[in-house]
């Protein structure tokens, strides 16, 4: 048993006395690695099994701890935060959290597709670029990324090697393109099989659908969709006082497409 954690004198549960504790090694940064199984901390603790699983349960509601079928539990990720209402960089989002942000690239490519040119606003059959990319985290996949824009706005983008450069800054650079104004829609879904093999996650936790269109000089620039894990991924939002109105809204899903 750990010394003071079990006792009597602080009023509260066994088993909020050992979350407390837990809570504490967890910020101290005492497993990274692997969170310890119930066997472990019952025997470090000196309590039933019952009492040890309250208190890793009360860990995984708080969204502190994740549970992998066949694999354990392990301390959660920190979640990467969109703010609303500005264009968001994924890219410069890992950057900002300290870890190393790279693409495994599944597609880089020309491409014809009768629906996605509908949704650039251009004829059927013109070229497209495409762009398909698993985006990692320190090395973990954290979002399948579609990317499609006309081909005739940036060719040079072709010959990109994107394992370990953003999108826009490439955009910028070699087509002297920013995006001018855009529209962004998020969505809570399941994950279908093969999105969750690609993010080494269960098919069917939770995930967020990331809609995003670019225009510049006022004609369709980008069509991106990605996919992101819903236990990485959050929205934060800012104001101050006096009220303003937000930027922002919570839209009704009509299913057509945003």
């Amino acid at each position: 048993m750990l010394a003071g954690v079990t006792d009597g004198s602080t009023g509260k549960a066994v088993w909020q006395q050992i979350k407390a504790d837990l809570e504490r090694r967890l910020a101290e940064g005492e497993f990274d690695e692997r969170f310890p199984t119930d066997r472990v901390l019952v025997e470090e603790y000196g309590v039933s099994r019952h009492t040890v699983r309250e208190a890793v349960r009360e860990l995984q509601a708080a969204g502190l701890i994740t549970r992998r079928r066949g694999k354990g539990s392990f301390r959660t990720p920190a979640s990467h935060a969109q703010p609303l209402g500005t264009i968001y960089s994924l890219f410069r989002s890992i950057e900002a959290a300290g870890e190393s942000p790279l693409s495994v690239v599944l597609a880089r490519e020309e491409r014809q597709d009768e629906s996605v040119a509908k949704v650039l606003g251009l004829e059927q059959d013109a070229p497209l670029f495409h762009l398909e990319r698993v985006r990692l985290s320190d090395r973990t996949p954290l979002a399948v990324d579609h990317v499609w824009m006309p081909l005739h706005l940036g060719p040079a983008l072709l010959e990109v090697d994107f394992t370990s450069t953003a999108f826009y800054t490439e955009l910028r650079s070699r087509c002297g393109i920013v995006p001018e104004r855009g529209v962004e829609v998020s969505r809570a879904t399941a994950v279908d099989a093969e999105t969750a093999a690609r993010l080494g996650i269960d098919e069917g936790a939770p995930v967020f659908e990331v809609e995003r269109r670019t225009w510049y000089q006022d004609a369709p620039l980008e069509w991106r969709v990605t996919v992101v894990r819903g236990d990485r991924y959050a929205f934060r939002a800012e104001w101050s006082s006096p009220w303003e109105e937000a930027t922002s809204q919570l839209l009704p899903d009509t299913g057509t497409g945003g």
